[in-house]
């Protein structure tokens, strides 16, 4: 069984040849990566909370990751529907919030490191926006150092419905 580690660089390699990814599907019957996923997500605020049934991270063995796997194997998984809640936002207002259950977390955590490692190579090394390690604050510091010699004033507003300005 190869580890994960393995598995992402040589997805990673394919991205940046642009060689098409073939066998998807069959990555997701490796352990191994399920439990790097595992590490990613055990700690955020919402793994303990329960989706539309009572599993949560509290539940989580080796056993519950063979089981998704064989489920999976069989073309059997089922996806469940997500719990549905408000919270609330700075404002005072309350906003629309979709709490999966955790084998669904599990498994999207599993499927976004293998589409990440193939298509992140392949991006721009200008694109900041919803990458790992890149994000403002990154693309500010590739502005600061790459455009010398021209000052730069930009202006943002809140656009509303229709292109109303808010």
């Amino acid at each position: 069984m190869r580890q994960a580690q393995t598995i992402l660089g040589l997805i990673r390699e394919r991205g940046k040849k642009h060689l098409p990814l073939e066998r998807v599907y069959r990555l997701l019957y490796n352990p191994t990566l399920y439990l790097m996923a595992y590490g990613k997500i055990y700690r955020n605020q919402g793994a303990m909370t329960k989706g539309v049934t009572d599993e949560t991270v509290d539940g989580m063995a080796y056993s519950k990751i063979e089981k998704i796997i064989e489920t999976l194997r069989q073309g059997r998984y089922q996806w469940h529907p997500a719990r549905r809640t408000t919270i609330p936002r700075k404002d005072g207002k309350r906003r629309p919030l979709g709490l999966p259950t955790w084998s669904d977390k599990l498994l999207q955590e599993v499927i976004r490191l293998i589409l990440e490692a193939y298509y992140d190579p392949q991006m721009s090394p200008c694109s900041h926006g919803f990458r790992p390690g890149r994000g403002c604050h990154t693309a500010l510091l590739s502005i600061a150092g790459t455009w010398t010699g021209t000052v730069w004033f930009i202006e943002a507003r809140r656009v509303g419905a229709y292109g109303i300005p808010v």
